[in-house]
């Protein structure tokens, strides 16, 4: 563990690299129509500069996680969020919609540096029950500026236009970049620092041949991908079907949003004093519970908008506390591969996530059973990685002993 004078005042910082990826699409998200009109586009090609953005972030995790393990977490840090801001600036210079197509997936791959080694410098700094808590306190920022993001953006789209949004990133990206020049310390006193390339690599392998680690994964990235299916799905389920009005989708949206924010605010009062597991049985219990009410009210077509919103509040709302718990967990069983757990962990809640959000789009058929079929499949698919990991880790305790004697 690395000693850091006063480190929980990297917290707010910290969240700051974590929030490089919800804050890249979701203040983007109002703009898309502007965007394409501007540059004479169809508005599907301007969809693309999503896509491409999930792309780059999930290629840069897998790639900078197993890197910083070797070449340490600052020089990737700042080399990452650099290629991100000046990323933006082409964003903001593109002049039609293949230029910022190509460009949204470089700045993912910058800002992918951020996402990931945020985490991993958690884990080199912190103990497990300490890290849960301070995960918590990060995902509580990330959720507070993913609700003022699409906010700021519809703002600043009206007053100056769509290039703005790539100028508030930029500022961003360099103010994040200035005070971890100035703040951050290399982390990373590893024995990976001496690996090869392949062998830093190839870490991948053992962590997913590992049952209780890849249960970890995918408890967090099933959890995640029900959140991206709700958030694909939703405003069709609650505008189109139940006739709910725009301005009243986006308090029912914030609703899940302080449902998160109320969840990780208890869960970092008190993991230091239950310990992760506890809140892992507690969270997966409730995403389970959620999904089968889900499940339930689409398939019987029983409870109506009601039992639909109340079902998603305790679904969304557990998905921070599943994925601090399942990434602190996760982290201190490697501590000398935390790059790439980390990578490997966040690049497969994206993948996962934009796999439930494709599924969701090609069963939509104008009803609600769609998203409450996969939101509450993926919750109890959560809950059953949760338990195997469990079980296999409770089945190697006891053949341990055997094994020794």
């Amino acid at each position: 563990m690395v000693s850091l004078k006063h480190p929980r005042r990297l917290i707010v910082l910290l969240a700051a690299l974590q929030a490089f990826g919800p804050l890249s699409i979701d203040m983007y998200l109002p703009g898309l129509p502007l965007i394409a009109a501007d540059l004479q586009s169809p508005e599907s090609s301007i969809q693309l500069t999503i896509t491409t953005f999930l792309l780059g972030l999930f290629i840069g995790m897998l790639l900078y996680g197993p890197l910083s393990d070797k070449y340490g977490r600052r020089p990737l840090l700042l080399g990452g969020i650099s290629l991100y801001l000046l990323a933006s600036l082409g964003c903001i210079l593109a002049r039609d919609a293949n230029q910022l197509i190509s460009l949204r997936f470089v700045q993912a791959l910058g800002g992918a540096a951020a996402s990931v080694l945020g985490r991993a410098v958690v884990r080199d700094l912190f103990p497990v029950n300490e890290a849960a808590r301070i995960l918590s306190l990060m995902h509580l920022i990330t959720m507070i500026a993913t609700l003022i993001a699409p906010l700021l953006g519809g703002y600043l789209l009206l007053i100056y236009g769509w290039r703005a949004l790539f100028v508030a990133l930029m500022i961003f990206a360099g103010t994040v970049l200035a005070i971890t020049a100035f703040k951050v310390p290399e982390t990373n006193t590893g024995n990976a620092r001496n690996a090869t390339i392949p062998a830093v690599f190839a870490a991948y392998f053992r962590i997913i041949r590992h049952p209780l680690a890849l249960g970890y994964i995918l408890c967090m990235s099933f959890s995640f991908a029900g959140m991206f299916a709700y958030i694909t799905a939703s405003p069709f389920v609650y505008i189109n079907y139940f006739g709910v009005q725009p301005q009243q989708y986006a308090w029912l949206f914030s609703l899940n949003i302080g449902g998160v924010i109320l969840f990780v605010t208890v869960n970092a009062r008190t993991v230091r004093r239950t310990g992760p597991r506890m809140m892992l049985l507690i969270g997966a219990g409730t995403a389970a519970a959620s999904g089968t009410a889900l499940l339930v009210t689409g398939l019987l077509g029983i409870g109506g908008l009601p039992a639909i919103v109340a079902g998603l509040f305790g679904y969304v709302g557990v998905t921070g506390v599943l994925g601090a718990n399942c990434m602190a967990s996760l982290l201190q069983h490697y501590p000398q591969q935390a790059g790439a757990a980390a990578g490997l962990a966040v690049a497969t809640q994206f993948g996962l996530g934009a796999l439930a959000s494709s599924l969701v789009s090609a069963l939509h058929d104008g009803t609600p059973l769609p998203m409450t079929l996969v939101v509450g499949l993926a919750g109890l698919l959560s809950a059953s990685a949760l338990a195997v990991a469990l079980l296999s880790e409770r089945l190697s305790a006891h053949a341990s002993p055997k094994s020794a004697g």
